[in-house]
C-alpha cells in the first residue's frame, strides 16, 4: 500500500513532536515521520515495510492486537500503552492512540505515540515506594494513619490500628468517623478540638482513652501533622502510640513519691522536733549532735523537693518552648544574691536570647549558681555568668572559684560511669540540671580547675 501525502500535510506530520506512523491491517509500517529517529532511534525509512510486532516486547503484542481490532471493529479509537524496541536494542515506553485511516479507500490505521518512559518508571518507583512503606508500616507497632483534609476520607492505616483500637480497618475505611466510636466518651471533646486544629493547619499532639472492648484502658499519644498545598490542608497524617504501659508507670510513680513524701515530712517532723529539744535542754556536746541532726534533716527535706521537681520533669510530658534565657539568668542571679550576701556575681548579658526549652529550665540556672555558692569553703562565693548565642544554640556558661568538681559527680550523669553503693552524685540538683538540658535537646559540658570550675549548658535557639 503507497500512502501520498499532500504538501501541507507532509510539512505537518514531519515537524510533530510526536511518532506518527500509519500501518496497513497486517500491521506493516507504511509511513513514519521524523519525531521517530529521536525517539526510537531510527531513521523511518528503517521501518517502513517491516513487521510492527517484530519491534514490540513480546509481553505487550497481545495488547496492542487487541486494540487494533478493537479499532477496527468498533470504529472508535483506543489507546494503548506498550514497550517498542529501540535502534540501541533497549526498549522505549509509548502510549499509542489508535484510529482508523479516515480514506475510506484505504485500510489502516494511524498511530500517534509518544515516550512515556521517563512516567512509567517514575509510576513504578511510586509503586515500589508504597509497597515497601505498607511493608515497614505492617511491621511497627504504632498505628501509621491518614486522612483527607477534613477527615472525611481515610488514605492510608496500618493493621495496627486493630490491636489498639479495637475496631476493624474495614469499618474504619467504610466510615471513617466511626473511630471516635471507640474513644472514651469523656475524652472525645478533646479529640474533635484536635481534629479541628489539625484541619485548621495546626500541628496536634494529644493523649486520651481508646478500645471500648478493653473498657477503654488503652491510652495513645497522637501526633498529627496538617500538609497544606497552596494555602489548604488537604491532608493530615499522623501516628498514634500505644503508652497505656508508660501511664501507668508514671501513676505508680506518682503514687510512690506522695506517699514517700508524706511520709518522710511527717517523720523529719518529729525528728527535727526531737533534735530542737535536744539543742536547748542538753550539755554542748549533746547540741552539737542536735546541730547534725537538723542540718541532715534539713538536707533531706530539701532533697524531697528536689525529687518532686524531677518526678514532674519525667512524666509531665512537657514541650520545650521559647524562654528568653536571659530573663531567666537575672531572675536566678537576683534570687541568690539574696540568699547568699557575700556572693559575688558578674554577668555578661546580651539584650536578649530566646532558646526553645523546658520551663524547667529556670530551676536549672537556679541550681547551678546555688550549688555553687553553697560548696565555695571560705563563705565568699565569686560567680560569674554568661550567655552567648549562635545561629543555632544559646549557652549559659557558669563559672566558680570552688574546689574542682568531683568527676564522679558527672560522669555518672552521662553513663561514663556506673552508679553503685561506692561510687554515685551526691544530690539530686545535677540530675535535675541534666534532665532538663537533655530533655530540650541540649547537652552540659564540665571543665574543672584547681582555681573553679566551668560549666556550660547549651540548648537549641528558638526559631520563632
Amino acid at each position: 500500500m503507497t500512502v501520498e501525502l499532500g504538501d501541507m500535510a507532509s510539512v505537518l506530520l514531519e515537524h510533530a513532536q510526536d511518532k506518527l506512523a500509519i500501518v496497513d491491517t497486517d500491521g506493516t509500517y507504511v509511513y513514519l515521520n521524523a519525531a521517530s529517529d529521536p525517539i526510537l532511534g531510527y531513521e523511518p525509512a528503517d521501518l517502513v515495510g517491516e513487521q510492527s510486532a517484530a519491534y514490540i516486547h513480546p509481553d505487550d503484542r497481545r495488547a496492542v492486537a487487541d486494540r487494533l481490532e478493537q479499532v477496527s471493529a468498533t470504529g472508535a479509537s483506543a489507546t494503548v500503552r506498550y514497550r517498542h524496541a529501540t535502534a540501541d536494542g533497549e526498549w522505549v515506553w509509548l502510549e499509542s492512540r489508535v484510529t482508523n485511516l479516515p480514506d475510506a479507500a484505504l485500510d489502516g490505521y494511524v498511530v500517534s505515540s509518544r515516550d512515556i518512559s521517563d512516567q512509567v518508571t517514575a509510576e513504578q518507583e511510586r509503586r515500589d515506594a508504597e509497597s515497601r512503606l505498607r511493608t515497614i508500616a505492617g511491621t511497627v507497632g504504632d498505628v501509621l494513619w491518614m486522612f483527607d483534609g477534613d477527615w472525611s476520607e481515610l488514605l492510608f492505616v496500618n493493621p495496627a490500628y486493630e490491636d489498639v483500637f479495637g475496631q476493624p480497618v474495614a469499618d474504619l475505611e467504610a466510615d471513617p468517623r466511626q473511630f471516635l466510636e471507640v474513644v472514651h466518651p469523656d475524652d472525645i471533646p478533646c479529640v474533635r478540638e484536635a481534629m479541628d486544629r489539625a484541619s485548621a493547619g495546626e500541628s496536634v499532639d494529644v493523649e486520651y482513652r481508646v478500645n471500648p472492648d478493653a473498657e477503654y484502658s488503652h491510652w495513645v499519644w497522637v501526633r498529627s501533622e496538617p500538609i497544606i498545598e497552596d494555602g489548604e490542608v488537604v491532608r493530615i497524617v499522623g501516628f498514634s502510640r500505644d503508652i497505656t504501659d508508660r501511664r501507668r508507670r508514671e501513676r505508680q510513680l506518682a503514687v510512690m513519691d506522695n506517699l514517700l513524701r508524706h511520709n518522710l515530712r511527717n517523720d523529719m517532723a518529729v525528728i527535727l522536733g526531737n533534735a530542737e529539744c535536744i539543742a536547748r535542754e542538753g550539755d554542748t556536746a549533746s547540741r552539737g549532735r542536735a546541730e547534725i541532726i537538723r542540718t541532715q534533716g534539713r538536707n533531706l527535706l530539701e532533697s524531697a523537693d528536689k525529687q518532686r521537681d524531677i518526678i514532674e520533669l519525667l512524666t509531665d510530658r512537657a514541650v520545650p518552648e521559647p524562654i528568653d534565657l536571659v530573663a531567666v539568668v537575672t531572675d536566678a542571679v537576683e534570687t541568690i544574691r539574696e540568699r547568699y550576701p557575700t556572693a559575688t556575681i558578674e554577668t555578661t548579658l546580651p539584650a536578649s536570647a530566646t532558646a526553645t526549652t523546658l520551663h524547667e529550665i529556670e530551676l536549672a540556672v537556679a541550681e547551678l549558681l546555688e550549688n555553687a555558692a553553697r560548696h565555695e569553703p571560705d563563705g565568699q562565693p565569686e560567680l560569674s555568668v554568661t550567655v552567648r548565642s549562635t545561629p543555632e544554640t544559646v549557652a549559659v556558661v557558669v563559672r566558680d572559684n570552688c574546689p574542682p568538681i568531683p568527676e564522679v559527680e558527672f560522669r555518672v550523669l552521662t553513663g561514663d560511669w556506673k552508679m553503685n553503693d561506692v561510687y554515685h552524685t551526691s544530690g539530686l540538683g545535677l540530675w535535675l540540671v541534666y534532665w532538663t538540658v537533655d530533655l530540650s535537646g541540649g547537652r552540659i559540658a564540665f571543665d574543672r580547675a584547681e582555681n573553679g570550675n566551668t560549666i556550660t549548658v547549651t540548648v537549641p535557639r528558638s526559631r520563632s
